[in-house]
């Protein structure tokens, strides 16, 4: 009974009264991507838009989104959760509501929104609900969490046409949640660009195998 208990606390989000208390303060990370060098936190440049995605273990998820042209920097962080400023091991109580996610900014004159959400689709499997492979629980969750209303009617209609194409290879429903960006929270030093400190580390991303159809117009 324990064991089931624990289970089912790992993949239902918790109601606000059982979360976690968190803390006022935020965790200490670097200042600057281990990659590019450039602040992980800003200044940026104005011309930037920001984009925040979660497709499972967040090490892998950063690693595809900073060797993309036009993205100027990445993070990782939780979000979509209730307890503020929680620790990695605190999210994966699965009592703070949080999901693993990657923060990224990107100059849309050469990287357009809807080129990163055919990567999102692509790239990850997002009709598991609470997980992703063998990482299970709420935080290997599939969300976009959108900066703008032009983004969410993008991210919409992008899930409206990727879920066509799934049914037409065979494959089920989509789970993603997609919802205005909540606040974010950066993890820790040793999880920001883990994968280039660590470059034989552990990456579970496994797409579909289904092409995600490109919108006729430019999503901005």
């Amino acid at each position: 009974m324990f064991i089931i208990d624990m289970f089912n606390k790992k993949t239902k989000l918790p109601a606000a009264a059982d979360a976690l208390p968190g803390r006022a303060e935020p965790l200490a990370t670097a200042e600057t991507h281990f990659v590019s060098g450039r602040p992980l936190k800003g200044p940026w440049p104005d011309n930037l838009e920001l984009a925040m995605f979660g497709m499972g273990c967040f090490w892998g998820v950063e690693r595809l989104f900073w060797n993309v042209p036009g993205v100027y920097v990445t993070t990782v962080g939780y979000a979509g959760g209730i307890t503020p400023n929680p620790t990695y091991q605190e999210t994966c109580t699965g009592l703070t509501g949080h999901n693993e996610v990657v923060l990224i900014a990107f100059d849309p004159a050469i990287l357009s929104y809807g080129e990163l959400l055919m990567l999102f689709w692509e790239e990850h499997d997002p009709t598991q609900g609470m997980r992703q492979g063998n990482d299970i629980g709420t935080t290997y969750r599939s969300g976009i969490y959108t900066f703008s209303p032009e983004q969410q009617a993008a991210a919409e209609a992008s899930r409206d046409a990727y879920q066509q194409a799934l049914a037409a290879g065979g494959r089920g429903r989509i789970t993603t949640e997609i919802l205005e960006a909540p606040e974010f929270f950066y993890a820790e030093d040793y999880h920001q660009q883990y994968l280039a400190k660590n470059p034989g580390g552990y990456c579970s991303m496994r797409g579909t195998g289904v092409s995600c159809p490109i919108p006729q117009t430019r999503l901005i």
